[in-house]
């Protein structure tokens, strides 16, 4: 059993660890610009649409009598809305993970990656796991992720007026996306990591294959001893 849950352990960390580019040492592979733009977009729509299914109304502009009628605006087609919506959401790149059974950029992803969730079963069944890094820093972000979310910064910063211009004269007609990423911050660029999606299908195959594998390592493990019992009681 134990020489089985090695061979696990090693083709876990494989997976892990391995990477090709000569920059990705130790297994660190930082996100490149489409990536980032890639990531900021679906953040700020995701957020938008969060602040944008209130009907609330507000009242601009002031009076020194209060006489005066205020001007009314939908908050959904605010300036409000929009600082609000990109007040802190790069931030939100931080409930994201490595999927590192990915190669493309869908392993940017929230949610616990199969890796880590099939080393904490592991873990879970006693079985000692060394990455290099203490058991309670598993699920904080990675360097790939802290890292990502300075890039996001970096890059919201940069086009901020043309996020602006969305908003106000685009939103709705043409996916950010493609008005951001696309036609703006990666043009002339290579954009194909905007069309990549998950797998989900793959995914699933994937993990039942190696539920698979695990459990007939574990029936032929217990086999073993059970045969290996038997003779025992036999030479006794």
């Amino acid at each position: 059993m134990l020489l089985v849950n090695r061979a696990i352990i090693l083709n876990l960390l494989l997976v892990y660890l391995v990477f090709a580019n000569p920059e990705e040492e130790q297994g660190v592979k930082y996100a490149d610009k489409c990536e980032v733009c890639k990531v900021l977009a679906t953040e700020l729509e995701a957020r938008l649409d969060e602040t944008g299914k209130t009907h609330d109304v507000l009242e601009i502009g002031y009076s020194v009598d209060d006489v005066a009628p205020k001007k009314k605006k939908e908050y959904k087609k605010s300036e409000l809305r929009l600082v609000e919506s990109m007040e802190n959401v790069c931030e939100r790149i931080l409930e994201y993970n490595i999927h590192k059974e990915r190669t493309d950029s869908t392993r940017f992803a929230k949610g616990m990656s199969q890796t880590f969730k099939t080393l904490h079963g592991l873990v879970d069944k006693g079985v000692k796991v060394e990455l290099g890094i203490p058991y309670e820093l598993w699920d904080k972000p990675s360097v790939e992720i802290t890292t990502l979310k300075t890039q996001c910064e970096g890059l919201l910063e940069n086009y901020e007026a043309d996020i602006e211009d969305w908003y106000h004269n685009h939103q709705g007609k043409v996916p950010l996306i493609r008005y951001l990423c696309s036609e703006r911050a990666l043009k002339g660029q290579n954009d194909s990591c905007l069309y990549e999606k998950v797998n989900v299908e793959k995914d699933v195959k994937k993990q039942k294959r190696k539920k698979e594998k695990v459990s007939k390592e574990d029936i032929n493990s217990k086999e073993n001893t059970s045969d290996n019992s038997q003779n025992i009681k036999q030479e006794l």
